[in-house]
């Protein structure tokens, strides 16, 4: 088996941010690279004509990007009222505290090191920030801290690095779950039957139109991959290394460790259910973190 090449799911057009509904506008963060795409997607949530906005995954530790948002808001005729994290990898949370303490404002995340303030995050909370209301759904699989945001007034759905531009999720383990990202992934299709969502505003890459396709298209990756494991592994492919050089032969050299990473989920869910047995320890992290550039 020489390996299936990645599939192509989300959108070609090239991307550097902007306004993409009346509330949405993306900064785009110069941290470009392997695991990034075209760099991290800084959301500014804000009604028009209201006074303080939401800013989602300020990105980057960078100045110059703190700039570029407070900038992007003045533009808006607002202030930054919250700053609110997806998920806690570095590329979305790194800046985090130092805008919030630059604009005199709170973070809010599930993981309690990165909170400036009292209040995380849970499944059904509705944030409401001047105006603009979003309504938080506990999306792990990616990570187990990823969350997502709907904004009913906008019908647009955040989805962090749950689903993205363009290409498809990296489950990171030892804290990503397979299983559970299939159940998020269900549970997103079914949020946006129910509210007619428009708009995906994914964490890298561009935003996308068609979410039901778009989620059935990741789906149907995710299961057309697990079958080509559960095949290989009936085969006889007794570790990580087997199934990667067999499933993924064809993946670019600089997407490997990441595949890897995806291998061992799939093989950890394989073993839940299981289907396969081993002694080799698929928990174990990268020696280097996924969100670094290129």
């Amino acid at each position: 088996m020489s390996g299936r090449p990645l599939p192509f799911i989300g959108s070609k057009d090239d991307w550097d941010g902007g306004s993409v509904t009346d509330s949405a506008v993306c900064v785009l963060a110069h941290n470009a690279g392997a695991w990034t795409l075209d760099g991290t997607n800084t959301w500014l949530l804000h009604v028009p004509g209201t006074s303080k906005c939401i800013v989602i995954d300020p990105g980057p530790n960078e100045k110059s990007h703190f700039k570029a948002i407070i900038a992007a808001a003045a533009l808006r005729d607002c202030e930054v009222g919250a700053v609110i994290l997806t998920h806690g990898h570095s590329d979305h949370s790194a800046g985090a505290k130092g805008l919030a303490e630059l604009t005199k404002t709170t973070v809010r995340s599930v993981d309690p090191q990165f909170r400036l303030g009292d209040e995380g995050l849970t499944t059904g909370d509705v944030i409401v920030v001047g105006e603009t209301e979003m309504h938080v759904v506990a999306t792990p699989g990616h990570s187990a801290d990823s969350m997502s945001f709907f904004l009913p007034h906008d019908k647009s759905l955040l989805t962090g690095d749950t689903v993205l531009g363009r290409g498809t999720a990296v489950i990171t383990v030892p804290d990503g779950d397979l299983g559970a990202y299939f159940t998020s992934l269900e549970q997103l299709k079914e949020l946006v039957a129910k509210y007619e969502i428009s708009w995906l505003l994914p964490g890298h890459g561009p935003a996308l139109t068609g979410p039901t396709d778009i989620l059935d298209a990741y789906v149907d990756h995710r299961l057309a991959r697990l079958e080509e494991v559960r095949e290989v592994v009936k085969n006889g492919a007794k570790s990580s290394t087997d199934v990667l050089d067999l499933v993924y032969a064809d993946t670019p050299e600089k997407l490997k460790n990441a595949a890897r990473q995806s291998v061992k989920a799939q093989l950890s869910y394989l073993k839940h259910l299981g289907e396969f047995t081993t002694d080799e320890d698929l928990t174990s992290p990268l020696a280097q973190t996924l969100d670094v550039k290129d």
